[in-house]
């Protein structure tokens, strides 16, 4: 399956209003057409459990239809589409740390819950030859590793008695970290590919955003500095700049970008499965020469180690490469992906 230049398809099926009206406006086949027509080969669709059931675990057959329709209008284009499980119930990266929020991990009655939405899933998509599922979007919390080990086992072994070719799409903890690929379990499955996420540094990437606690609501950050200035203002950022105050390398770009990336190329190369990282971008606060800069020195890296991604996002949630933020450095980003914009 070619899972070479992506877009996510943010806030449409997760992190948003889960209404008809939502769902019928958000995106439409025009967008998947574009997207299509724009040289993208697949499409990430988040997706969170309040689509598929209800809270108390009952099938939504019209969600169902909802993704199936997506699949084929990825198939009348010729695209691939990843079906990302951005949201399980009891298990929301947004809410990490929280055991009463984020129970999954703690009860066998919501892991056997996933299991089944899991078995679902591959019952009505597996068949598709563009289909790949992606287990759960992101898991945060250090003391979880092992459980979501275990889980990632028993929901695999599920899905390989539906399906033996499907791919399968999981990462590490603290958000599909670059250093956390290594905690995984070595799989016994020609099928399984390992992803990560990439936002670092976070302190450009994610510079004045309301939802991370520690970041200052009004700094402009450029891109590149010094990396004594990285490692001077990610200190404020907590445990969440620590991969920038703990790196080795002495300057802000690609060399600091390949030594992030190397510790997921590694842990692939040692488990033998393919590499792909699922989310890359810059919010729209961000300057955005400097953010064209950024796109430039990940893209140099992805493209020497040949591996596959997805940007995030289409359209609004802050990083909506079609808004208008991003009109002055669209086409170049465009280009550098070897896609061409559409309007």
């Amino acid at each position: 399956m070619k899972l070479d230049r992506g877009i996510n398809l943010g806030g449409y099926l997760s992190q948003c209003c889960h209404s008809a009206e939502h769902y019928d406006s958000f995106i439409g086949k025009e967008d998947v057409k574009l997207i299509a027509e724009s040289g993208f080969d697949h499409i990430r669709l988040p997706i969170d459990y309040e689509v598929l059931e209800t809270d108390e675990g009952d099938i939504r057959e019209q969600g169902y239809a909802r993704v199936r329709r997506v699949i084929d209008w990825c198939v009348e284009y010729d695209r691939n589409v990843i079906l990302d499980l951005h949201k399980a119930y009891g298990y929301d990266f947004n809410d990490a740390g929280n055991e009463e929020k984020n129970s999954l991990f703690a009860s066998e009655k919501l892991q056997q819950r996933f299991i089944r939405l899991w078995r679902r899933m591959a019952e009505q998509f597996a068949t598709y030859p563009n289909v790949a599922f992606e287990l759960l979007n992101e898991v945060v919390e250090k003391e979880n590793a092992p459980a979501w080990n275990s889980l990632i086992r028993r929901t695999l072994s599920e899905i390989r008695q539906i399906s033996k070719t499907v791919p399968v799409i999981y990462g590490g903890i603290q958000w599909n970290s670059v250093k956390t690929l290594k905690l995984l379990e070595i799989p016994n499955d020609p099928n399984v590919i390992f992803t990560f996420h990439f936002y670092e540094p976070l302190l450009f990437t994610h510079q004045k955003a309301p939802w991370v606690e520690t970041m200052a609501p009004n700094q402009t950050v450029p891109y590149p500095e010094t990396m004594e200035y990285y490692r001077r203002e990610s200190k404020k950022l907590g445990f969440q700049g620590e991969v920038v105050t703990l790196a080795r390398s002495q300057t802000m770009g690609t060399q600091f970008i390949e030594e992030m990336i190397k510790e997921a190329i590694d842990a692939a190369q040692k488990a033998g499965v393919s590499l792909y990282c699922g989310e890359f971008g810059v919010i729209d606060r961000a300057p955005a020469e400097d953010t064209l800069r950024w796109f430039q020195d990940v893209n140099t890296v992805f493209t020497k180690y040949h591996i596959g991604c997805a940007v995030w996002s289409y359209k609004e949630m802050d990083f909506g490469i079609t808004d208008a933020h991003y009109a002055p450095i669209r086409d170049a980003l465009f280009q550098l992906w070897g896609v061409k914009p559409r309007t």
